[in-house]
């Protein structure tokens, strides 16, 4: 499956962003689907990931600030995003895999998009 990012931009601290990823393929129910985000000099992150039937899991530093979703009529997975602040300052991936669990780890996704900038200005 191909995967194409895109929805990030320049945003002020307590602003609000909605990614979109979107796939191509038929199976895309089958996949489960993540975002990570890396930032400068950091190592990628995971920030959120949801199963094919609508499971989704957050990571802290993102929970109550962030809501991951899917589209599987569309192929899509939608990461909105709300209350930024600088520290949410990364390039964006979404990942997917085939699983129908909820996956964590980066590792396990073998299928990646290019990425989206996300610039928190404080």
């Amino acid at each position: 499956v191909q995967l194409q990012a895109s929805g990030g931009g320049l945003v002020q601290a307590g602003g609000s962003l909605k990614l979109s990823c979107a796939a191509s393929g038929r199976t895309f129910s089958g996949y489960v689907m993540g975002w990570f985000r890396q930032a400068p000099g950091k190592e990628r992150e995971f920030v959120a990931t949801i199963t094919g039937s609508g499971s989704s899991t957050y990571a802290d530093s993102v929970k109550d600030r962030f809501t991951i979703s899917r589209d599987n009529a569309k192929n899509t997975v939608y990461l909105q995003m709300s209350s930024l602040n600088p520290e949410d300052t990364a390039v964006y991936y979404c990942a997917a895999g085939r699983a129908t669990r909820p996956v964590f780890n980066a590792a396990f996704y073998n299928n990646w998009g290019k990425g989206t900038q996300v610039t928190v200005s404080s």
